[in-house]
């Protein structure tokens, strides 16, 4: 009777690795290769038997915008439509990724639940995924409509290059921890995923996105209540005139970094509950 094999023992590195150390942001940047690539293929495969290309991001998102400037600015009467087609293009632009970020959020880890599941990648990987997935998409939208309106102010581009950096910072971090929270409650409790719409679209409705601030009067407090307005004015201000509140940008940077790191340690901690709630 022949002993049974004894498994090779695993290279001291690996045996002696702590991986409870492995699912955080140390993890994330470890990793950065990984998901930014899985995310592009993503894009790719999204536009594989078109003819544009993942060229139809940017021209889908300028015709919306060029359809709705013509029809809102016919309709509120603004003065200037051209500038009115820049304000409402940087918005809607900067609106569609939160929205986007915080929607897709609540159905994520259900949707991939069988690799959570089955495979070794813990929860972080696959809200970094989709961060990135959607980083793409915008960065492609945006340069679209930046490109396009250029041709009618070409300072934006100046004011992007110079002004716009500590904004799309905190947009960008805000989405990344909006996405891993978002991922956690949509799991853990279903009626986010059908909540969060209907939020949303509110929202969009009494942001200053479609009309100027002024528009709102005396409730022009419910638009500065709103964080994800307060997200979206000071990109869309840097990048039309130019302007940045340094001081509030940097401690709005700050507190999205904590909240980072916060959401980060809680996505860690719940790596073992998370499979059970999918």
């Amino acid at each position: 009777m022949t002993s049974p094999v004894e498994p090779a023992p695993l290279p001291l590195a690996l045996r002696d690795s702590a991986p409870v150390n492995g699912y955080g942001l140390r993890y994330a940047i470890r990793t950065a290769r990984a998901w930014w690539y899985s995310a592009w293929l993503r894009t790719l495969a999204r536009f594989s038997r078109t003819y544009l290309g993942s060229f139809w991001l940017g021209l889908s998102n300028l015709l919306s915008v060029a359809l709705l400037g013509l029809v809102y600015g016919t309709v509120l009467k603004v003065p200037n439509p051209y500038d009115y087609a820049i304000y409402l293009g940087i918005g809607l632009t900067v609106w569609v990724l939160i929205s986007q970020a915080l929607i897709n959020g609540c159905s994520l880890l259900t949707i991939r639940r069988d690799h959570l599941v089955n495979n070794p990648f813990p929860a972080i990987f696959y809200c970094l995924e989709e961060w990135a997935f959607q980083l793409q998409t915008f960065a492609q939208a945006f340069a679209f409509i930046l490109i396009a309106f250029a041709f009618i102010k070409p300072i934006i581009l100046v004011h992007v290059l110079t002004s716009a950096w500590l904004p799309l910072a905190n947009l960008l971090v805000f989405c990344l921890w909006a996405i891993m929270a978002m991922a956690v409650f949509g799991a853990r409790f279903k009626d986010v995923g059908q909540l969060m719409p209907i939020l949303l679209q509110l929202l969009f409705l009494v942001s200053p996105i479609l009309y100027p601030h002024e528009g709102l009067g005396r409730a022009a407090f419910i638009a500065d209540a709103n964080p994800l307005y307060r997200i979206l004015a000071p990109v869309r201000m840097a990048v039309i005139h130019g302007q940045v509140h340094l001081a509030s940008e940097l401690a709005t940077l700050a507190l999205n970094l904590f909240i980072l790191m916060l959401t980060a340690v809680w996505l860690k901690n719940l790596r073992y509950r998370l499979p059970l709630w999918v």
